[in-house]
C-alpha cells in the first residue's frame, strides 16, 4: 500500500536513512583508503635522483640566475612547469630545505587526490553526498581507489619529488569539476557561468602539469566547447583555458628556443618503441596480477550501466512515431538539422559523456606511453593514466533493493512474489495488476543479482589489495635487466643502505658521489671536465689549458648521467650536464639509439664535452681512455652553423632581439638533430675533416 506522500510504507526505508547510509559509507571508505595511502607513502618516503633535478632549478631561481639548470644556460630541464613553480612557491613561503619541501608537497598532493577523486565518483551516482537517488539501501564503496593505492609504485611515487602527485591531484580536481558541470546541465545564471570558466581554466593547465596530459585537458575542453553554450560563453572558455598555457608557451619559445621542455627533446617524445612499451606494461601488470582488479572494474562498470538503464525503465520507441488521441500511430515530422544538432550538443553535458571522455583519455594515455616505450622506472609513467581511467569507478554504489528486506520479514506468512506484487496494488480498487508487477519483479531481481555480484567483486578487490599492499606478491626486482626497467626506489635503497633517502647529502653514499665532491673541491679554482671512470670511487679530469681563449670561462664541468644527485651536491658555479641531454642540449639533439636503454637512449661520447669545454685535447693531459682524433673531430663538428646557432640561442645574453630570434627558430630547433659520431656530423654539415692527430 502507498502512503499519502506516495512512498510505499512498510516496504521502503525512509529516504533520509538512505542518504545517511550512503554518506556514512562514503566517509568511512574515503577516510580508510586515504589513511592507508598516507601511511604507505610515508613508510616508503624518498626523493628520487630525478626528483632532485628540479631542485637545482629552484636554487638558480633563488640565486637570481633565472629558471635555468646551469647559470648562463637557458635550458628547461624539468618536464612539468607547474611542478617547478609550485615547489618554488612553497619553498619561498616556508624557507625550508628544498628536499623536504618537495617531499611534503608531493605527499600532500598525492594523498589529497584520493578523497577528491572519490568524491567526484560519488557525485557521479547522485546529486550530492547524502542525496543518492534510487530504491534500496545504498553503500558507496571504494573500488578504483583501492586498486590504485595498493600498487607499490603508487606509494613510491607519492613522495619521490617527481610530479606524479600533482598530476593525479589535477586529474581529481578536473574530474570533480567535470562531474558537477555534467550534473548541473545548462544552468543559467552567474554561478553556472563561473563554474564553467573555472572548469575550462583547470583543463587548460594540462600542458603545464605534464605535456601529455593535454590529451585529457583537450578532450574536456572540446566537450565543454560543443555543449549548449552561447558564443560569448564559448569565447570565454577559450580565453580562460588558453591564457596561461599560451602565455607560457610564448615565453618558452623566446627564452629556451624550443616548443617543448628540453627532456621531451632528449627522450624524443614523438618516437615509437612498441615492443618496449609492451614490456613496460607487462612489468607493471605481471608482479601484482593487475589484470584481475582491472577486469573486475570493467565488469563493475558494465553492471552500473545496465543498472542505470533498468532504473530508468525506458521503453525503446521508433523515432518520429507517436500515438494520437485515439491510440492510432501517427507520423511526426522529422526534426530539423538544427534540432538534431541541439540534441546532440545537449547530450554532451551528461554524466555518460563525461565518463566516456575520461575513460577514453586514460586509454589514449596508456597507448601513448606504450608507443613511447614506457620508462626505465617501474610503473611510473602508467600510474597517472591508470588513475585517470579508474576515476569513474573510484567508488561504486552497492544497492540492496528495499523489497528484499520486506520480503524477508514476511517470508513466513506470505510468498515473496506476492510481496513484490503488493508494490503495484491499485490505490483505488486494491486489485493486483499482474502485468504491471512483472517488470517491477524482474527489475528487483536484476538489482539483487547486481548487488550480489558487485559485493563479490568488491570483496575480491579488497583481498587482492591487501595481498598487494602487504608486499606478499613478488616485486619488480632491483636488477636492470635486458628491458632496462628497474624498481627505482628499491634500487637506490639497496645500493645506499638507506631505507628513506631524501636529501642530496643522503646520496653521497651512492657510488662516485663522495669522490665527485672531492674532485670539485680540488679543481674548483683551475676548472676542468670531471668524467666518470670505470672505477666507482674515481673520476677522470680533462684539465683546461693554462691560458684560456679570449672570452672562454674557466669552469668546472661535471659530466654524469645521474643528474639529480650530481647537481644537488655541486655548487651553482659548477656546470653539471648529462650524456642523454636532459640538461645538455648538445646531447639532447642527437638521434635516439634504437637499441639503447629506455629513457637513456641518447649517449653523447665524452669527447664532445672535452672539445666544447675547451679542455686540453692531447695526451698525457687528456685522460687515456679518450680518443684524441675524436676530440679534434668534435671541435670541427661544433662549427656547424646550425649547431652554433643552437648554442647561441641558450648561451647568448638574453635581450628582446634574442627573444624574437629564438621565437622564430624554436620551430626548427625542436626537430634539429645531429650525428653522435663527430665524423658523420662533419659530413652532414659539409665541413672539412681534420687530419689525424698522430698520422701513421
Amino acid at each position: 500500500m502507498q502512503s499519502t506522500d506516495g512512498s510505499q510504507s512498510g516496504l521502503r526505508p525512509p529516504k533520509l536513512r538512505h542518504n545517511r547510509l550512503a554518506a556514512a559509507s562514503f566517509l568511512i571508505g574515503a577516510a580508510t583508503v586515504t589513511t592507508f595511502f598516507a601511511i604507505g607513502a610515508w613508510q616508503r618516503r624518498w626523493i628520487a635522483d630525478d626528483g632532485l633535478i628540479v631542485l637545482r632549478t629552484l636554487r638558480n631561481l633563488f640565486a637570481g640566475n633565472g629558471p635555468v639548470f646551469n647559470a648562463g644556460e637557458r635550458v628547461e630541464a624539468n618536464t612539468s612547469t607547474a611542478w617547478t613553480y609550485l615547489l618554488w612557491f612553497w619553498a619561498w613561503i616556508t624557507d625550508g630545505q628544498l628536499e623536504y619541501v618537495a617531499l611534503w608537497v608531493a605527499l600532500v598532493c598525492s594523498v589529497a587526490a584520493i578523497p577528491i577523486a572519490m568524491y567526484g565518483s560519488a557525485r557521479l551516482f547522485g546529486t550530492r553526498i547524502g542525496g543518492l537517488t534510487g530504491d534500496g539501501w545504498t553503500l558507496l564503496l571504494p573500488f578504483g581507489a583501492i586498486v590504485y593505492i595498493a600498487l607499490p609504485p603508487a606509494r613510491d611515487f607519492a613522495t619521490s619529488g617527481l610530479e606524479n602527485g600533482l598530476c593525479i591531484l589535477w586529474a581529481a580536481l578536473l574530474w570533480c569539476q567535470l562531474v558537477a558541470w555534467a550534473r548541473r546541465g545548462a544552468a543559467p545564471g552567474r554561478g553556472g557561468a563561473v563554474a564553467t570558466l573555472a572548469l575550462a581554466f583547470t583543463a587548460g593547465l594540462a600542458p603545464l602539469v605534464r605535456p601529455e596530459l593535454t590529451v585529457l585537458g583537450g578532450l574536456v575542453l572540446l566537450l565543454v566547447f560543443f555543449a549548449p553554450l552561447g558564443w560569448k560563453m564559448r569565447t570565454g572558455v577559450v580565453v580562460v583555458a588558453a591564457a596561461l598555457p599560451v602565455g607560457y608557451q610564448i615565453f618558452r619559445m623566446g627564452y629556451y628556443a624550443l616548443l617543448v621542455p628540453n627532456p621531451a627533446v632528449a627522450k624524443d617524445a614523438s618516437g615509437s618503441k612498441w615492443e618496449q612499451g609492451f614490456a613496460y606494461l607487462t612489468n607493471l601488470f605481471g608482479p601484482y596480477v593487475l589484470v584481475l582488479p582491472l577486469v573486475l572494474a570493467a565488469v563493475a562498470g558494465v553492471l552500473l550501466i545496465i543498472g542505470g538503464r533498468l532504473r530508468a525503465g525506458t521503453v525503446p520507441t521508433t523515432p518520429g512515431v507517436h500515438d494520437d488521441a485515439d491510440g492510432v500511430a501517427a507520423q511526426t515530422p522529422a526534426p530539423s538539422w538544427r534540432a538534431r544538432l541541439g540534441g546532440w550538443s545537449g547530450r554532451l553535458q551528461t554524466p555518460a559523456a563525461v565518463v566516456t571522455v575520461v575513460v577514453l583519455a586514460g586509454i589514449v594515455l596508456i597507448v601513448y606511453w606504450m608507443r613511447q616505450g614506457g620508462d626505465f622506472m617501474h610503473g611510473r609513467v602508467l600510474l597517472v593514466p591508470l588513475f585517470v581511467t579508474l576515476l569513474p569507478l573510484m567508488v561504486v554504489p552497492l544497492t540492496v533493493p528495499a523489497h528484499v528486506g520486506a520480503a524477508f520479514r514476511r517470508r513466513t506468512s506470505r510468498d515473496a512474489d506476492s510481496v513484490i506484487a503488493d508494490d503495484v496494488v491499485d490505490a483505488s480498487t486494491g486489485s493486483v495488476d499482474d502485468a504491471a508487477a512483472q517488470p517491477d519483479r524482474r527489475r528487483t531481481r536484476a538489482q539483487l543479482i547486481g548487488a550480489v555480484a558487485m559485493a563479490g567483486m568488491w570483496v575480491t578487490v579488497v583481498v587482492w589489495a591487501a595481498t598487494t599492499y602487504s608486499n606478499v606478491l613478488p616485486n619488480a626486482g632491483i636488477d636492470i635487466g635486458r628491458s632496462g626497467i628497474v624498481d627505482e626506489r628499491r634500487f637506490y635503497v639497496t645500493n645506499m643502505g638507506n631505507e628513506n633517502p631524501v636529501t642530496a647529502e643522503d646520496y653521497l653514499d651512492y657510488p662516485r658521489m663522495s669522490a665527485m665532491v672531492e674532485k670539485i673541491d680540488k679543481y674548483h679554482k683551475d676548472g676542468g671536465v670531471i668524467l666518470p671512470s670505470f672505477n666507482y670511487d674515481e673520476w677522470y679530469v680533462a684539465q683546461l689549458p693554462p691560458v684560456m681563449p679570449k672570452g672562454a670561462q674557466r669552469q668546472v664541468t661535471v659530466y654524469f648521467l645521474n643528474l639529480g644527485m650530481t647537481s644537488m651536491n655541486a655548487p651553482l658555479d659548477v656546470r653539471v650536464i648529462d650524456q642523454m641531454g636532459l640538461a645538455y642540449p648538445l646531447a639532447a639533439h642527437t638521434e635516439r639509439l634504437e637499441d639503447g636503454r629506455i629513457g637513456h637512449d641518447k649517449i653523447l661520447p665524452s669527447e664532445w664535452v672535452v672539445a666544447e669545454a675547451g679542455a686540453f685535447p692531447r695526451r698525457p693531459v687528456l685522460p687515456g681512455y679518450l680518443d684524441e682524433d675524436l676530440v679534434r673531430q668534435a671541435q670541427v663538428a661544433l662549427q656547424c652553423p646550425e649547431t652554433r646557432d643552437r648554442f647561441a640561442s641558450f648561451e647568448a645574453p638574453w635581450s628582446f632581439e634574442r627573444f624574437k630570434h629564438n621565437l622564430r627558430q624554436s620551430f626548427t630547433f625542436t626537430d634539429y638533430r645531429i650525428q653522435r659520431e663527430p665524423e658523420y656530423e662533419i659530413a652532414r654539415c659539409g665541413l672539412e675533416m681534420p687530419p689525424p692527430v698522430n698520422p701513421e
